[in-house]
This record gives C-alpha cells, sequence and structure tokens, in this order.
C-alpha cells in the first residue's frame, strides 16, 4: 500500500503520516524500486492506533508510551490505565481552565453595550490585564 493509500486507510494526512515516521512513532516504510513508500498491514494498524490516540487527546509521547504498552505482552494493564487516568486528570484540569475562561468572557460580553458608543469593557480588560470573575 503507498503513503496515500495508508493516508486514506488510517484518516491521516501523507503529511502527517511522513512526521510520525520522522519521530520515530512509525517505522520508516519500506521503499520499491520506484523509491516510494510502501506501508504492511501492521503499519496500517499502527497508523489507525497513533490517529485514534491523537484524537483522544494523548500527547506525541503519551502516543509513545501506549505503543510501546500496546507491542508489550508483557505489560500489566495497571500501566495502561495509569497513564490513561493520569491524562483524564490533564484533561479536567484543562477543561476547568475553559470553563473559567469562558465564564470570564461570557462576564465581559454581558457588560458590554454592543451598541455604537466607542465604550468597550472587553477591550478596557485585555488592555489592563486584570481578570474579571
Amino acid at each position: 500500500m503507498n503513503i496515500g493509500q495508508a493516508a486514506s486507510h488510517s484518516g491521516l494526512s501523507a503529511k502527517m503520516i511522513r512526521y510520525y515516521e520522522s519521530i520515530g512513532l512509525l517505522q520508516a516504510a519500506k521503499r520499491g524500486d520506484s523509491g516510494y513508500r510502501h506501508y504492511a498491514a501492521g503499519d496500517l494498524n499502527r497508523l489507525v492506533f497513533i490517529k485514534r490516540a491523537r484524537d483522544l487527546g494523548f500527547s506525541l509521547a503519551e502516543v509513545g508510551q501506549l505503543l510501546a504498552l500496546w507491542q508489550d505482552r508483557q505489560r500489566a494493564s495497571a500501566d495502561v490505565k495509569a497513564l490513561a487516568r493520569a491524562h483524564v486528570d490533564d484533561l479536567n484540569r484543562r477543561i476547568e481552565e475553559l470553563v473559567g475562561l469562558r465564564d470570564s468572557l461570557q462576564q465581559l460580553v454581558e457588560h458590554c453595550h454592543g451598541d455604537e458608543r466607542p465604550d468597550c469593557p472587553i477591550l478596557k480588560d485585555l488592555a489592563s490585564g486584570s481578570h474579571c470573575h
């Protein structure tokens, strides 16, 4: 399978596949006489795994750890769970931050008249660096 077909099958772009090869998440593809990359079924499985892990928000480093755990038949599922739980904790922290940002911005929007006058609490807040909670 060539890189275009691998991209279609995995849902990744050819550029991302080449990038994952360059950082070692995917072994460099074998090349035919023409110099084109050729991917085997195992490569496609790995690409699908990477795509799904990235879709779940895992960092590239975490994807590397997950791939290593996936390939290690002697792994403890507790190791995988610990990595996933740490990611959930990070997601929850980021969600709290985003909710705080949304609430602050919502409060600014509610205090802005949104009319023809130049006075704007949103711009004043941005200029002052203050935080409206």
